[in-house]
Parts: C-alpha cells; structure tokens; sequence
C-alpha cells in the first residue's frame, strides 16, 4: 500500500525572516509532499534559494512588493495551475494560487489561499468581503473541475466560538464578526444544521474540525502581544478545506504547536495533514 501523501500549510509571516529563525529545520524533518505558504513576502528566486532544488516551486507575489504574497512547493510538478481570481477589477495577486498534481495517477487539485485580515468600518474590510464573495463562488468551481480538492491557508476568519478563545470580546471585530462567520457556514454549513460539516453547505469539510472534533482549537495563530502563547489564548484561522471526497481520504491532522515562544518561526503554526491518494 502507498503511503500517506502529507500536505501541508503555514503562513510564515515572511519566509527569509522564518528560514532565520528555523523553519528549514521543520521543513527537513517533517517529510511534507506538498506544502501551501501564505505572506511570503519576497521574490521567487528568494523562495527557491530557501527550499532548495529537491521542490517545485509556484509563487504568485503581491502586486505591492513586500506584502502578501502565496506559494505551492511540491515534490512533483504541477500539470497546471491558475491565478486567475475574482471580477476583472479586483486585485487578487499574491492571495489565491491554484495547482493540479498527479500523485500515484490520482489527481489532486490544492489552493493556496490568503484571506485579508481586514478592519471593522474601512476598506480593508470591503476588499476582504469581496475576496470572500470570490473565494466562495469559485468552490463550486473548483469541485466541478475536480472532486479531489483542497484549499488551504489563512482564512482570517474563526468559525465557531470553538475557533477562538477569546470570542465573547472578538464578536465586533474583524476575524468573528457574523457576517465573516457565515461565508464558512455556506461553505461547510452552520454548526446546528444537519451534516454541519459532512456535506452540508456547498459540501466541503473543514479537515481540522473532522479530526479535532468538538474541542476548543487547536489553534493556528497567537498574537505576539502579553503572554497568549505561552497561556495559549489563540484563534484557529488556518484552514485545510477540503471536497468531502477528499476529506474522507484524510487519515490523521496536525497542527505543529512551537515548543516555545522562543522556538516560533512565525506567529502561525503549520497545519499537516495526511491523505491517502
């Protein structure tokens, strides 16, 4: 029997400051096959040098330069990929990344995805809506071209009151606000409905949540303020979602908690996850 093929995504806050401080040691240590990044925040040949030969390497950049920026490192060539995003005149540049590989004859389409964080009553968060409105027209899209997908990355949006530990002060802020909330419910369905998160919605599955069950977290990003680290007072706003083919193919889920403050490359932690292609 073939083994697991293990995908994965972080983001890593800037990947030249996340290779300083130890991110290459994760990436050798963790036999990864696929492995989705979001704000890279640097130029390509800065994302090769870094990876090294052994990995295939997509990156679509931002259009400002230094500011967000996502990639997908494969141990495999993609047949395909797109970048294409959204109405004509929205600027998606550096936060959707499409790609098709052929594993063992199977092929699996994964997305590299990052959602803006936006801010309550300006137009970071009308441009966060409508990359949410894309983000969720395209998914139909996406498992009509092929019902083994997946898109990974920072959603910048907690789900359910499960998803943030501080939720009853977060409910009017960007990151929980309802309106955000209820983009993931249409994709995956309320936590009440019937099949919430196993074919209801559009069908997709949140992966995490398949495996972690009802559980506070884990969570994936911790502000570097006070202690909420070390006290793990974090948000789960890293995703792996996948089509509900897909997801039933998912065989075990990780998130790499840093061993301390100290040991963090990014304020994001990786989101692993194996499936049996």
């Amino acid at each position: 029997m073939a083994s697991p093929t293990r995908i994965a995504s972080v983001n890593v806050n800037g990947i030249r400051a996340a290779y300083r401080k130890g991110m290459g040691d994760w990436v050798a240590a963790r036999g990864v096959d696929i492995l989705a990044l979001q704000e890279v925040r640097a130029e390509t040949e800065h994302v090769e040098e870094l990876l090294g030969p052994e990995w295939d390497i997509l990156h679509d950049a931002a259009t400002a330069k230094g500011r967000a920026g996502v990639a997908i490192a494969s141990r495999r060539k993609a047949s395909i990929h797109r970048v294409t995003f959204g109405p004509d005149d929205f600027d998606s540049a550096g936060r959707w990344l499409e790609a098709d590989y052929e594993v063992d004859g199977t092929i699996v389409t994964v997305v590299s995805a990052y959602v803006h964080s936006g801010a309550v009553g300006t137009p970071k968060q009308v441009e966060k809506f409508r990359f949410l409105d894309a983000f969720a027209e395209r998914l139909p899209e996406l498992a009509a071209h092929n019902p083994l997908a997946v898109v990974m990355g920072d959603f910048n949006v907690g789900h359910r009151t499960l998803d943030i530990k501080n939720w009853k002060g977060n409910v009017k802020n960007a990151g929980f606000l309802p309106e955000e909330r209820a983009y993931l419910d249409r994709m995956i369905g309320a936590e009440d409905a019937e099949g919430y998160n196993d074919g209801a919605g559009m069908g997709w599955v949140d992966v995490g949540r398949k495996h972690a069950g009802e559980v506070d977290g884990p969570y994936t990003w911790w502000s570097n303020r006070g202690q909420a680290f070390p006290n793990d007072v974090g948000w789960r706003i890293d995703y792996q979602l996948a089509t509900k083919a897909l997801a039933d193919r998912s065989t075990s889920y990780a998130v790499d908690r840093y061993e301390s403050y100290d040991a963090r490359w990014s304020d994001h932690a990786p989101v692993v996850v194996d499936y049996e292609l």
